[in-house]
């Protein structure tokens, strides 16, 4: 299943270390403004080989436009992208290619397929999401062109440091998307600390959506909670996800936990902006784990193709925390959620328009 989203469907394909890696958006409304310059900006901000905290691996990741937009505009068919691979090293993987590293999809795609390309993780690299973030920046802006929606995330937490402020104004301006400038000296020095271990580390990121407006969301099957969250575990190394206050909510009365009403608007959002699967029109508050990377060169034990026990050290170029750069990934997938809840909004209660009274989110 490579086919994201109902009325707005991203189709994504290519291999890691494969030629190139493309994706089909369809059902994308014509006449939004778009050209291929428009997309370096969350692609930078995804890629690797920026800083000395990410992988070294450094893709040009230039966006070439196939189809489905003519002079400047989509044109309602299908929009194919294409970014080609070029800077895979391939040779990184012949020792482990008929190994399977502990914590990674090797085994589980051999046991399903049969047959992997072991080059980078094939498929189950989370190179496939530079497709998601090209996806979601046609995403972002028709949502905030036509519905003044702005998404924006953050790193929440790496290991078990967690911002000691918030600054929105910070996160664009650090590697880290840390909301916080004082910290970002500690962040280094932590990151250089775990990189010359060898070993890796998990981490927290939170995604906001501002502007969204109340409705969006089906009410039993297709709940926008429920879709923002198999949205966000489809990401690689994802473990967790959480709407609002999330598992939080185990230790709260109802009396605090419920989000009180009044003419200026919500006293809280505990609720994440969304109530039985339906935007509230407050915020939509998502936040997403990532596990630690599994690729390391500190030594373990495993199994190769053969059923032999070996000791496995996995070289190359790997993330010591993937979370450092998946901000603009779940930005990319909120975004696509929503517009795709925005167009069958659209088609089934369109002609319902504005319902007094609305609470200022």
């Amino acid at each position: 299943m490579n086919t994201f989203g109902h009325l707005f469907r991203v189709t994504t394909f290519g291999e890691s270390h494969g030629p190139a890696i493309g994706c089909v958006i369809d059902g994308c409304p014509p006449g939004l403004e778009i050209a291929a310059e428009e997309f370096a900006h969350d692609l930078s901000r995804r890629a690797t080989g920026r800083t000395r905290h990410t992988s070294a691996r450094h893709e040009a990741d230039a966006v070439e436009i196939l189809s489905g937009v003519y002079e400047g505009r989509t044109t309602g068919t299908p929009i194919a992208l294409l970014i080609r691979n070029t800077d895979a090293r391939s040779k990184d993987y012949d020792r482990i290619a008929e190994q399977f590293r502990p914590g990674h999809a090797d085994y589980t795609y051999w046991q399903k397929y049969g047959h992997r390309d072991p080059r980078g993780g094939g498929r189950s690299s989370a190179r496939e999401t530079t497709m998601r973030v090209a996806a979601g920046v046609i995403a972002k802006k028709w949502l905030a062109e036509r519905h003044g929606v702005r998404v924006q995330g953050h790193l929440s937490q790496i290991g078990d440091i967690v911002p000691s402020a918030f600054d929105a104004g910070a996160i664009e301006s650090n590697p880290f998307f840390w909301p916080h400038a004082a910290q970002v000296a500690e962040l280094e020095s932590y990151m250089d600390a775990l990189r010359k271990s060898g070993d890796s580390v998990g981490a927290r990121v939170t995604v906001v959506a501002d502007g969204v407006p109340p409705g969006w969301g089906e009410p039993i099957y297709g709940k926008l909670d429920g879709e923002l969250a198999a949205a966000m575990m489809s990401i690689n190394a994802v473990k967790g996800v959480e709407i609002g206050d999330g598992f939080a909510v185990v230790a709260q009365k109802g009396s605090e936990h419920r989000d009180l009403a009044t003419r200026a608007g919500f006293e809280s959002n505990h609720a994440g902006g969304i109530l039985g699967g339906i935007s509230s029109g407050q915020q939509v508050v998502c936040s997403v784990a990532f596990k630690p990377t599994s690729s390391l060169r500190l030594p373990a034990h495993g199994l190769d193709a053969h059923g032999n026990e070996v000791d496995i050290v996995t070289t190359g170029r790997h993330d010591p925390c993937v979370g450092i750069r998946a901000t603009p990934i779940c930005e990319a997938m909120m975004a696509l959620v929503l517009i795709d809840q925005a167009l069958r909004h659209r088609a089934q209660c369109g002609d319902v328009g504005e319902v007094a009274p609305r609470i200022p989110g």
